[in-house]
């Protein structure tokens, strides 16, 4: 039998969604899964400059109206 301690584990990399650096996936790294406190705010930003967005498949001119 052989034992798995965290030790013997290896740590998850996953390449970090704004620079594409290869980053720890764990407890140790508190920015995951981005690789530094710079790629996670420039993800922020992102997202409060509407540079995400969601599409919206409604169909036009099905809009409720309130009356």
């Amino acid at each position: 039998m052989t034992s798995t301690s965290p030790a013997n584990l290896k740590t998850k990399q996953v390449a970090c969604p704004t620079c594409k650096k290869m980053a720890a996936y764990d407890t140790n790294n508190p920015f995951r899964p981005f690789c530094s406190q710079r790629c996670k705010m420039i993800d922020l930003g992102d997202w409060a400059n509407e540079n995400y967005r969601i599409p919206d498949n409604k169909p036009t001119g099905l809009d409720d109206e309130l009356d």
